[in-house]
């Protein structure tokens, strides 16, 4: 298990430095380059982008920044935000609690609801229940989530006033955990409804093709009941493309909470890469690529390594 682990890490190697390489060449031949806010502000003077210039490093060769870019990220001086000076390490540690919040409340929510709908829709297999839920997922999987979350907002916060909508906490206010929870459900609900369509998909047809084995017609002949013929044998083999799935929904649920948290103002990861992306704060959004693909490594290799805890049959070699 080990050697497997470090063989995945050594070869995820090439793919960093390569997405890294192509994000770097995209910053500096975006139009202005990393410093269009100032060239284009009348204001500031050419002495003044000239220095600018030198103290990030800017008026050196791209293959020079890039070396030095890169030495940072691996001894983890990651550089300095170009608006506020301060260090992105720090400017990214503060907005992963609130993101690691609302994708793993996300999940949750779209792994307990899309089970329990996938498994009666199994069972109860084209029922009425079965082609709603059917329906459903694939209106869900078919619109936009910035469309969703609009939707909610006028609907549960304009219309009802049952939710705020939008921020972590209402200003002013305690910020104790009811309040911090009543604005979290709502991203969240937006963020998981597209993984419940899909959870639900998959739980379906993977409980449909486990039902019809012969394992499952013998431990009905044996007289269990139907409940515990279902969770005991159905249910803990029907599960592991699933484990498999949440692994591979690691690098989408990122991606995802970058839309919700910046239609609920959400104070996370994704809002703070739109904001850098609007101001063109290069160095924290150079970061935030590399941290993406990263998840997209660890998403993979922890789909692999929990397909192979669930099904003893898989072997990692």
């Amino acid at each position: 298990m080990g050697t497997y682990i470090l063989r995945r890490l050594l070869q995820a190697i090439p793919l960093l430095i390569g997405v890294s390489i192509i994000g770097f060449a995209l910053m500096q031949l975006a139009p202005g380059g990393p410093l269009a806010i100032y060239t284009l502000n009348p204001t500031v003077s050419a002495q003044d982008i000239e220095r600018i210039k030198h103290i990030f490093g800017l008026d050196q060769p791209v293959h020079i920044q890039y070396l030095k870019w890169a030495w940072g990220m691996f001894t983890g001086n990651w550089g300095y935000s170009f608006f506020g000076g301060r260090p992105v390490l720090d400017v990214i540690a503060e907005r992963v609690p609130a993101t690691v919040l609302l994708m793993g409340t996300a999940m949750a929510f779209a792994i307990c609801l899309g089970i329990l709908i996938g498994t009666l829709g199994a069972i109860k297999r084209y029922s009425i229940f079965d082609y709603l839920a059917t329906s459903g997922a694939m209106i869900a999987l078919s619109f936009p989530t910035f469309w969703f979350g609009l939707m909610a907002i006028y609907i549960f916060a304009e219309k009802l006033h049952l939710f705020p909508s939008g921020g972590m906490m209402t200003m002013g206010g305690s910020g104790d955990l009811l309040d911090r929870l009543h604005h979290l459900i709502l991203p969240a609900m937006v963020l998981g409804l597209v993984l419940v369509a899909q959870w639900s998909r998959y739980t379906r047809s993977s409980l449909l093709e486990v039902l019809n084995q012969d394992y499952m017609r013998t431990a009905r002949s044996k007289g269990l009941k139907e409940r515990v013929v279902l969770l005991r044998h159905g249910m803990r083999n029907a599960l592991v493309p699933l484990v498999v799935l949440m692994g591979l929904q690691l690098p989408w649920l990122f991606s995802g909470a970058l839309v919700t948290e910046s239609v609920f103002s959400w104070p996370g990861m994704g809002r703070l890469f739109l904001d850098s992306l609007n101001m063109r704060d290069y160095p924290i959004l150079m970061a935030m690529v590399v941290v993406t693909a990263l998840l997209v490594v660890v998403g993979n290799l922890l789909a692999d390594l929990l397909a192979a805890a669930v099904d003893p049959r898989i072997r990692l070699s």
